[in-house]
Formats: structure tokens, sequence, C-alpha cells
């Protein structure tokens, strides 16, 4: 695939409709400005890429559209604001001649119509960690949270897109090569508005409750409502994307270009194509991030549903050199860039809600710090058990085992330890030294230690063209790599695992679990259910049209019962999931009070 066809297939959308207008490259740029260049003046070309057709189609250009695409220019369905300049940003002119530009412009919609989705603005009330109702107002939710995650982005991706004009600079006899930047460019590039809609989009299928819903959702599809392939946060995104916010237009999701499509798919592949595949076949250290080790219902994490997979397809066909299972490069900035906020950001909510603890972290670190060499012996049963976690040094010694376990192409006990110290340094001993109250040298102690960590994590970036299947083309070095996993440890043991959290944390997955139960009854009633909510009853009829569509066009997809009556139930558990998912926190508690009758 040329530069100019690689171009093309990026900045392809999948719907030309009545709906749009006519656009040239130059629509929606005011005083000839675009969104343009980084580090130092030199060039951030805004590598135009684009969005492909179907599976295995030819990129736009190079071959007849596609029927009921058009031949029209990407995107000629919206209009555009004027492109953002960041101040320090270098600024080129409109040039209608270099179609990079156009690309700018294709990304920059992208980024305004996830703004604008009430998808978007429904995060706001969407639990990021834990509820804001038990720790105070401070609390991150998921809004706040994909905000960071696309500020995080935008400074790695301008690292790279840097990188990329230099390389391109040398292609066009000015200066020699960019190692870094060549391999980025070869991958498909790297656009910083393109990472920056990712992460804005990467939560979106979030349901109410954060991780928890997710789990009861997922675990209540496949054990009573009949959908085997269950429900996932990452792959709702997806959904939502591509299929159920229409901005009321005459076609399915936000028409995004493939770029932007391919960079939200953190775990590139379906549930369903993992099972089968048992560890003698392919051990867990040799299987992608988050696809785990369950032969029987397959990935654990995965980025579309059997109804979405041609989408999928069709986003990744765009990016030929992107190898099969691997993120994108921009796809892979969101994913590091969610790492960093989730282990740095949500750390100083935490500080300032008072949650951590410093007596329980110093001592956890210290007591582990202080015989190494005593727990790197212990036997395996030693460490087993609730009792054995609470004991300072033992969660630490299974987390580096752990560690070791699945990812022994990084993990390192040196590196670890490493790791160990200065996080217990860092946090234990200087964050929590002074309880957090409010005042200004304390609000400057978090924001130091944020802002350190930030600077500290961005520019220990590396890009691979071969990585190691459980890696990216994009990564941390090995003692970030280490260090950003002890911080999340932080979170996962000395907040996420506190006993007070228990008793809420049932009653809300009870309240989700309500909900689906609640509405399958109701859909089910033969009398009742042309009074349940219209959007749900709406997206049972397509979904369960869809199902019977793709057991016609590609029934390898489906799993579970694939009769007609079980293609029905399949159809209307996926649209109730999609409504349930729908809901904010207070929305999800209020609906559960009405469907049941709770007071």
């Amino acid at each position: 695939m040329t530069e100019e066809s690689t171009r093309e297939a990026r900045q392809h959308v999948e719907h030309v409709s009545s709906q749009h207008r006519s656009a040239g490259v130059g629509d929606g740029i005011r005083d000839g400005i675009v969104d343009g260049i980084v580090d130092g003046g030199r060039e951030r070309a805004g590598s135009a890429r684009a969005a492909a057709g179907p599976a295995g189609s030819e990129p736009r250009g190079a071959a007849d559209p596609a029927p009921g695409r058009g031949s029209a220019p990407a995107r000629p369905d919206r209009d555009s604001d004027v492109h953002g300049v960041q101040e320090g940003d270098a600024v080129a002119p409109t040039d209608a001649a270099r179609p990079e530009l156009a690309g700018a412009q294709e990304y920059r919609i992208d980024l305004e119509r996830i703004r604008f989705s009430s998808y978007f603005a429904r995060l706001s009330d969407v639990t990021q960690v834990v509820p804001r109702s038990g720790v105070g107002p401070v609390m991150h939710n998921r809004l706040t949270h994909s905000l960071k995650v696309s500020a995080v982005a935008r400074v790695i991706a301008a690292q790279l897109a840097g990188h990329e004009a230099r390389h391109r600079a040398h292609l066009r006899g000015e200066r020699e090569d960019d190692a870094t930047g060549a391999i980025v460019a070869r991958l498909g590039g790297c656009d910083t508005v393109v990472a920056q809609a990712a992460a804005h989009a990467h939560d979106l299928g979030h349901p109410p409750f954060g991780h928890l819903g997710e789990r009861v959702l997922d675990r209540v599809a496949r054990e009573r409502l009949g959908l085997v392939e269950g429900f996932e946060g990452n792959a709702q995104s997806f959904r939502i994307l591509t299929q159920l916010d229409t901005l009321g237009r005459d076609f399915p999701g936000l028409n995004l270009t493939a770029a932007t499509r391919a960079a939200t798919l953190k775990y590139p592949w379906t549930r369903a194509s993992w099972i089968g595949v048992t560890e003698a076949q392919r051990p867990v250290a040799e299987r992608p991030r988050g696809v785990g080790a369950d032969a029987v219902h397959g990935a654990e994490k995965f980025s579309a549903y059997a109804l979405d997979a041609s989408e999928m397809e069709a986003a990744l066909a765009a990016f030929p050199h992107v190898s099969a299972g691997m993120q994108t490069v921009e796809c892979a900035v969101m994913d590091l860039a969610d790492d960093i906020a989730y282990a740095v950001h949500d750390l100083d909510d935490f500080t300032r809600a008072g949650v951590l603890q410093q007596a329980a972290v110093a001592g956890e670190f210290r007591a582990w710090l202080a015989d190494i060499s005593r727990f790197e012996r212990m036997a395996p049963d030693e460490l087993a058990g609730s009792g054995a976690l609470r004991v300072p040094g033992h969660a630490l010694e299974q987390l580096w085992r752990r560690l070791a376990l699945k990812d022994a192409w990084i993990a390192d006990r040196e590196a670890f330890t490493a790791a160990v110290r200065r996080v217990s340094v860092e946090v234990g001993d200087a964050l929590l030294e002074a309880p957090y109250d409010g005042g200004i040298d304390s609000e400057r102690a978090v924001s130091d230690f944020t802002r350190r960590w930030i600077e500290h994590l961005r520019t220990s970036i590396v890009v691979e063209e071969r990585p190691h299947v459980r890696s990216g083309y994009v990564r941390l070095d090995q003692r970030a790599w280490h260090e950003v996993m002890v911080l999340k440890f932080v979170h996962a043991h000395f907040v996420l695992e506190r006993p007070e959290l228990g008793q809420p944390q049932r009653g809300q997955a009870r309240v989700v679990a309500d909900l689906a139960l609640g509405f399958d009854a109701w859909l089910a009633d033969p009398v009742d259910a042309p009074r349940a909510p219209r959007r749900l009853l709406e997206w049972a009829e397509e979904s369960v049209a869809a199902y019977f569509e793709l057991r016609g066009e590609r029934p390898e997809l489906l799993s579970g019962d694939t009769s007609d009556s079980g293609l029905r139930r399949q159809g209307r558990t996926r649209a109730i999931l999609d409504y349930v998912a729908s809901l904010t926190d207070q929305q999800a508690l209020t609906t559960h009070r009405e469907l049941t009758g709770a007071v």
C-alpha cells in the first residue's frame, strides 16, 4: 500500500447519505490555520490517515468506490470548527494540494463528534475506581479520567508525530533519517488528534458503577439471559461509536474515520475467536494481553461483539502493516496513556480523599524490602489465602510472581525491586508522610508528585516494530513498566480491596442484575412488552434482525444457540445490555426503584 493509498484508507468513512453536504479540504479552517506542528517548531505532519471499507476491500482511490459509499471526499457529511493550535505549536498555511490537511480536518471532526456525544456526557456520573459517595466529592469519574487520558495521550502522540515528521523530511531530502519516525510511518503513522479522540472514546461503554457493573452484566448475560458472548466494556465502546450513537442522521454510529475507530480497539479480536484454544496449544505468556486462559468461554477482554466484527475488520484493514492481534500506534498510545492516568492521576485522588494510609502503604513496602531473599524462597502455599495477604510484604511478593509468570519477556526482579524502592520513597515516605489537609502545602505536594511522575513516564517511551505479543508498538521501557505495575498495585491492594467497600458494592451489583433481569421479563411479557422504553424496543428489533443477518452471511462468528428462537433471545439480550449500559449511576438507581417498586 502506497503512502497516498494509506492516507486515503485512514480517512475513508463508512456512510455517505442524503444528509451529507459537499466539503472541500479547506472547509471549516479559519485564517489558514491547521493543527500541525510540534517540538521546538519541528513539523508534526498531520498525517492524514483514513477509514477503510469492508475487510479485504481496496482503499479508497485504489479501486471503484464501494456501493453506497460514493466517490465524494472523505467525510462530506459534516462541518468542522477551526483546528485547535496549542500554545507553542508552529502553524502551516492551508494548501488544497496537501492531502494531510484534509486528514487533520477529518480527525478533528471525529474528536468533536465524540465530545458532543451524549454517551460522553454521561461519563460524568459513572464510577471511575470507587464510588464518590464512599470517599467524598473529590474522586475522579469516568469523564474526568477520560479527559486526563486524552491529555497524556496528546503529549505522547506529539512526540511520536515529531519523529514521523522528521522521517518524512528525510524522504524529501531535507535532513538525516529518524529511525523511530520511520517505524511509526511504516505502521500507519501517529496523529495527535486521533490519539485524543481514542482517549475520549475509550470508556464510553462502561456501564453504571464501572468495572463492577461490567462484571455483573457479563455474568447475568451468559448465565441467565442466553447470550454466551456476554458483555465487555471495550466492545461496548466500539459498538456505541459504530452502531448506537446516531447523531440524528440516517445511518448508525458516528461515522468516524478508520484511524479513530482502529485506535479504540485495545483488544482487536472477538470473544469467540479464542474459544477452544487451550493453554497447551498457546500458553498465557504467549497470548496477547487480555485474552486470558479460558478455552471454554473465550477471551476475557475483547473489542468487538460478533455483530460488530465486520466493523472492526474494516477499520483494521487501513493498517496492513499492523500484525494481527496488535494495536495500531495511536491505540497503543491511548492504552499507555490510560495506564499512566490510572496509575498517577487517580492516586492523587486517593491521597486527597484520605483513602491511602501512610502506615499501611509504608508497612507493606518496608517489610518486603527488608527481607527480599526470604520472600523469594517462600513456597506458594505460604503466600496463599486472604490471611497471608494481610501480612506485610506478602502481597508485593505475589505481585512479583504474577508478573514473572505472565510477562517474563520484560519482568526482572532487580527492576521490580528498584521500582518498589522508588514508589516506597515517593508514595509511602513522601506523598503520604503528612495527611492531606486541603492547605496550600498539601496541594503543592500532591500536584508536584503528579507532575514529576507524568514527566518521567512520558519520557520513558519505547517504539518497537516487532514487539512481544503481550506488548505493543509503543510501550514503557523496562524501568517505567515496573514502576507503573507497582503504582497500580497501590490502587488494587489499598483501595479496591478495602473491606468497607464490600457492602455498597454488593448493593450496586444487585441493582445492575435486577435491571437486566427486570427488562428481560418486561420484554417477554406478551401483554405489557409494548409499553417498555421505546429505545429498548427499537434496539431489540434491530439486534434480532442483525443476528439473523449475521447467521446468513457469517455464521462462523456466532456462538451459543443459533436456532431462530436462540437468535431472538440473543438479540433481545444484546439490546437489554445496550440499554442498561447506557445509564448513569444515578439513572440506574432511579430506574431500579421504579422497575422493582423499591422504596
